[in-house]
């Protein structure tokens, strides 16, 4: 059964979609919030991930006057929870079609664990019931109308690391690199619990494919540090040794190698 947060500021719409999700069999509304604020409010609510929502439905606009800008939107909402729970799912809808609202998404950096349609193709309960499902598992969708909006996004990832994060992720990677323990991190961004960092920690090894060449915490955040520094793609050999991508498609060392002391001529 899929624990839902849904997300809609019109009473009738949102009563619609629950009775409709609900019929399912396969969802459970849990938690129902009007505004970017009470969605924040919801999931921080539940301190353990598993008293939470599995993933939000969420309308787009959103806007609440008493949050900052970066949090008056859905969009802005999704990005403010993930700073708690990185990647939470969430399933954006909207009928909007103005430029500035697929701007946001692109600025957002949301890159997984999502989906992106437009209402009038998408909101009836047996198509939206998936789209749920995918979120959850990690894949992500976007409606063919909207997805010329985003190409920029995927255009930046094939060449900066840092585009590959998203904006908490970022924030996090930097202090890192500035040497910060994750209780510092996590003091600094207003955290509750250090254990969001360490988390944070773990989709940024992922997406920069540090999960696969270290074990090694220490390890890993000193290779987080210059992947960050360099925004350059970095893998590391059995030796240890940090490769960067050539003309060729192939993989150079970054850094000239003396070999072993006392050989350098």
């Amino acid at each position: 059964m899929i624990r839902l947060l849904l997300v809609e500021d019109h009473t009738s719409v949102r009563r619609a979609l629950r009775e409709g999700l609900e019929a399912t069999g396969e969802v459970r509304v849990m938690q129902e919030a009007a505004t970017a604020r009470e969605a924040i409010a919801a999931v921080e609510a539940n301190g353990a991930e598993s008293s939470s929502p599995d993933v939000a439905l969420m309308d787009v606009e959103l806007r609440d006057s008493e949050l900052g800008a970066e949090a008056r939107s859905g969009v802005g909402a999704a990005v403010a929870i993930r700073r708690e729970r990185p990647r939470f799912p969430v399933v954006f809808y909207s009928i909007q079609d103005d430029d500035s609202y697929f701007r946001e998404f692109r600025a957002a950096g949301i890159l997984s664990h999502y989906a992106y349609v437009r209402k009038s193709n998408y909101l009836l309960p047996s198509m939206l019931v998936p789209l749920l499902k995918d979120a959850i598992a990690g894949r992500s969708f976007i409606d063919p109308e909207i997805e010329d909006r985003v190409d920029e996004v995927r255009e930046r990832d094939a060449t900066s690391p840092r585009a590959l994060l998203e904006p908490n992720e970022l924030r996090v990677v930097e202090l890192v690199a500035q040497g910060m323990t994750n209780e510092q991190i996590a003091a600094r961004l207003g955290l509750r619990d250090a254990r969001a960092v360490s988390r944070t920690n773990g989709r940024i090894y992922d997406a920069w494919r540090l999960s696969e060449s270290t074990t090694d915490e220490k390890v890993a955040r000193a290779r987080a540090t210059l992947i960050y520094l360099l925004d350059r793609p970095l893998i590391w050999d059995e030796e240890g040794r940090a490769l960067v991508p050539d003309r060729k498609q192939g993989w150079v060392p970054l850094y000239d190698d003396p070999g072993p002391k006392g050989t350098r001529e």
